[in-house]
């Protein structure tokens, strides 16, 4: 994975492609998302033998996907923890408000 002007050139599953990078978005962030696909491609590709790469994608965005909701679902509840955050951020205002 090498930088050139703003695009950054990353591997995944033997093909290089270009990404884009603002100045807030970090390197190190974006090479381990594509490190993480490319893992998931390639246990995909190990375990089921799918003979596209078009379909050892699907299936490994099906798995990161599944990933997302198992964790979703873990997390108080699912929805609890972005309720309690908007409960925890109201607190914050009532008080911040209350000094001024």
């Amino acid at each position: 994975m090498k930088e050139e002007s703003g695009v950054l050139k990353i591997n995944i599953f033997g093909t290089e492609y270009p990404i884009r990078s603002g100045p807030e978005t970090e390197t190190e962030y974006i090479m381990r998302v594509a490190e993480y696909v490319d893992q998931k491609m390639r246990e995909v590709d190990q375990s089921t033998g799918a003979k596209s790469s078009l379909k050892v994608a699907i299936l490994a965005a099906l798995n990161i996907a599944d990933e997302l909701f198992q964790a979703r679902n873990s997390d108080l509840g699912g929805g609890q923890v972005t309720d309690r955050l908007v409960r925890l951020s109201e607190k914050l205002d009532e008080a911040i408000g209350s000094q001024s």
